[in-house]
């Protein structure tokens, strides 16, 4: 299926720059944006890792969407019957990850992921947590189990990164991959460029 159009949900983890870098990208790829959640905690990620303040990030994202509290059940994007093509969750923090496991639907974020999973769309959930113990891997293979796609947001040291942002693009660009959405952002690995015969 392609994806016209998708939701962003913004959660409490680290890894801020790599929802605002996607929102540009789908934007100049043509992806409509449905709307954005975004929680408590990722303002005070943004805070603290941008210097962003609540209304300085919502300016930023409102660019794209409209931008919804994780604990507005009112919108749309509460319901299965207003779901875009696909979901994507980044930086998915680890409560969100273990509420849409157990199908726990007490934010926007988890009920809105839990209504893209009943229609058989495309959630893409993108961890940035480290460690994982056993109840994080626990909860993500549930999510893979229940049909989405599982993008951790590591680091690569074959794109021969520069900068921050080269890693960004990185994560980003895997995260387009799995949406099926091609623009490339990042150095595709081609083989060794001394490779013997």
């Amino acid at each position: 299926m392609e994806v016209r159009s998708v939701s962003v949900a913004i959660t409490g983890s680290s890894a801020i720059r790599v929802p605002l870098r996607l929102l540009e990208v789908l934007s100049s790829a043509g992806v409509e944006v449905k709307g954005i959640i975004v929680s408590e905690g990722a303002y005070e990620v943004a805070l603290h890792e941008e210097g962003l303040r609540p209304e300085e990030l919502k300016g930023l994202l409102s660019r794209y969407a409209k931008v919804y509290s994780d604990r507005d059940m009112t919108s749309p994007l509460a319901s299965s019957s207003n779901q875009p093509d696909a979901m994507v969750i980044a930086p998915a923090s680890m409560k969100t990850v273990g509420l849409i496991a157990n199908g726990i639907s007490s934010t926007l974020a988890s009920r809105a992921a839990l209504a893209i999973l009943r229609l058989r769309r495309r959630l893409v959930v993108a961890p940035r947590e480290t460690p994982l113990g056993q109840a994080e891997l626990r909860n993500l293979w549930r999510l893979s189990s229940m049909g989405a796609f599982v993008v951790p947001l590591t680091i690569s040291f074959y794109i021969r990164p520069k900068s921050v942002d080269d890693l960004v693009d990185f994560g980003v660009g895997k995260i387009l991959d799995v949406l099926g959405v091609k623009i490339d952002l990042y150095q595709r690995w081609k083989g060794p460029e001394t490779a013997e015969d």
